[in-house]
């Protein structure tokens, strides 16, 4: 008995003393049971975002081999440093996720706000002018958060025209190769409104032989910033440019050049056909350091101006998700660097990727300022569509500053809605001004157009008439038409645009077998309304986008359509709206 009175006595004690210990090493506070507490600098190993500590530049080193000899980023950071120490002082045991929660996730995407286009009314503002968009990036940014993320997108994120131009229409081809668009308007009800009508404007550019495109001096250039860590950014950028490298030819080139804390050149301008060369440069790339992007910018068209190509297709390549921290980070200084470099005839495309820091507004605003076209890359397929299917859209431009001006006729049109291009409306006499910037258009590129209008002495009229204002002209002159449409565009490299022009007569308002082209168009400007709320589709809901999609779907080779359909079926069951 006294033998285990001992033992059991003993082993009191030891109980005791580590409940001591424990309490003598704690910070007293609440935590959950298994939670044990970490040192600080354990903890900041969750923390991997870019602007969480000063990161150093990443270091260029002189690589040889066999291939070639370049300069490749080598990765370290002071952060990657004290983690070594940290797991050292622990004798080095990782510490696993179960002993700490994750850090909750923040967004920091960027998007520009930008109120919808109002209702006018004709006998105020006949006239409506804009500068057409080929972006894409708005669409398949959309697409990620509904398909990747399983959430509605922030309204200020759904890009109306970016919506509808991500698809393709089978508007009839050019005539010749003189005139480098064809125009093709159509009318036809609305269908969230018996009242109100659409009136379709949609450009189809020409599109040349694989074989008969000019040679291409491309510098792609890409962020290699600690933010561009994560498996959907840099790991998919080189998947993606290997396929467009592997599109390329003797008589093309192209360059490497990245950005982190420094800027530095991994490739020279090479000769396309030298594949396993660029694409080991590809391959030694990796992230890790700050973002001083507008270096990286300027060593990327300096690449470009050494290498023109006379009559060719001379394009940087941004790929990034736009976080940029260190050096120019101010958006208009970096637009007014991008302004000073088009005149020299070298384009600008961006590719963003990634999401939580994606900054959508500056990839946009700098592929517009650039003469070029924004895209969003959230996975193969989209890379495969963007860079090889629609190879010669993105890099061949055929035609520049391309303006739109719509003047409708009072006496037959009341009133008029540009569903969206809120951040492409120019000023009446922006119009005839060359000096003006506007969009490009590529080769094959459709760029398509809808109006929301309303007929004269019909119902439907969202503006009530003033008291004392005369009412609308009876047709005179003209008066079978029912709009008038021209168009201005450039041929690139030239300083004075060529003047396009159709009517619109009023038996296009008496259309009521409309094509699969404007149902379609109209699902889509339709879904992405409801997206932002819904504020001109009255009850329209998704089961009814859902309905006229499948409806209006057409040909659809590729299935985009029909991946089309799945996002509102998502978006569908997502929302309380059915």
């Amino acid at each position: 008995m006294q033998h285990t009175d001992l033992k059991t006595t003993f082993t009191a004690a030891i109980a005791v003393s580590l409940l001591v210990a424990c309490a003598d090493n704690t910070d007293h506070r609440p935590r959950q049971a298994v939670v044990d507490p970490l040192p600080p600098q354990i903890e900041r190993r969750e923390q991997p975002e870019a602007e969480s500590l000063p990161l150093p530049a990443p270091v260029l080193r002189e690589e040889k081999d066999a291939a070639s000899t370049r300069l490749a980023p080598v990765l370290g950071s002071k952060k990657q440093a004290s983690m070594a120490q940290a797991d050292a002082a622990y004798g080095g045991l990782a510490i696993s996720a179960p002993y700490y929660p994750a850090r909750p996730h923040v967004d920091r995407e960027n998007y520009l706000h930008y109120e919808d286009n109002s209702v006018q009314r004709v006998l105020d503002n006949p006239v409506s002018t804009f500068s057409i968009d080929v972006d894409s990036a708005g669409y398949a940014n959309v697409r990620r958060m509904l398909v990747q993320e399983g959430r509605l997108p922030p309204s200020d994120a759904v890009r109306l025209e970016e919506m509808i131009n991500y698809f393709s229409y089978t508007y009839p081809l050019p005539d010749s190769t003189e005139q480098p668009f064809s125009i093709h308007t159509e009318m036809a009800p609305a269908p969230w409104s018996d009242s109100h009508h659409l009136l379709q404007i949609g450009l189809k550019g020409f599109e040349p032989e694989a074989s008969q495109r000019p040679p291409a001096n491309l510098v792609f250039l890409v962020d290699v910033s600690g933010s561009m860590q994560a498996a959907n950014k840099l790991p998919l950028v080189k998947n993606a440019l290997r396929m467009l490298v592997n599109r390329m030819t003797a008589d093309d080139r192209i360059a490497l050049a990245v950005y982190a804390g420094a800027a530095g050149t991994v490739l020279e301008s090479t000769p396309g056909n030298q594949k396993a060369k660029i694409l080991q440069a590809i391959d030694s790339l990796g992230a890790g350091g700050s973002t001083h992007g507008s270096a990286g910018i300027k060593l990327a068209y300096t690449l470009a101006e050494q290498h023109r190509i006379e009559g060719g297709i001379n394009r940087v390549i941004i790929a990034s998700d736009g976080d940029m921290n260190v050096g120019t980070v101010n958006i208009e200084a970096l637009k007014d660097l991008i302004e000073r470099k088009r005149d020299s005839g070298i384009a600008l495309t961006t590719l963003g990727f990634g999401a939580g820091n994606y900054n959508y507004a500056l990839m946009e605003q700098l592929a517009d300022v650039g003469n070029g076209n924004a895209a969003y890359i959230d996975s193969m397929k989209e890379a495969q569509k963007v860079l090889v299917n629609e190879m010669q859209s993105t890099l061949l431009t055929i035609a520049s500053d391309v303006k739109i001006q719509v003047e409708f006729n009072p006496a037959l049109v009341s009133e008029y809605r540009l569903i969206g291009y809120e951040n492409r409306l120019l000023n009446r006499e922006d119009f005839a001004n060359d000096k003006v910037d506007a969009g490009e258009i590529g080769a094959g590129h459709t760029v398509t157009a809808l109006y929301e209008i309303v007929l004269a002495n019909r119902d439907g009229e969202r503006i009530p008439a003033l008291r004392y204002q005369q009412d609308a002209p009876t047709a005179q002159a003209n008066g079978d038409e029912l709009a008038f449409v021209k168009l201005r565009y450039k041929v690139p490299g030239e300083k004075h645009s060529a003047l396009l022009t159709r009517v619109i007569h009023r038996d296009a308002a008496h259309n009521r077998a409309s094509s699969d082209d404007l149902r379609f168009a109209a699902s889509v400007a339709g879904f992405g309304q409801l997206l932002k709320g819904g504020t001109f589709t009255g009850e329209w809901s998704y089961a009814d986008a859902l309905e006229l999609a499948r409806r209006a779907r057409g040909s659809d080779p590729r299935g985009y359509r029909a991946e089309f359909i799945h996002l509102i079926e998502l978006a569908q069951s997502l929302s309380s709206q059915s």
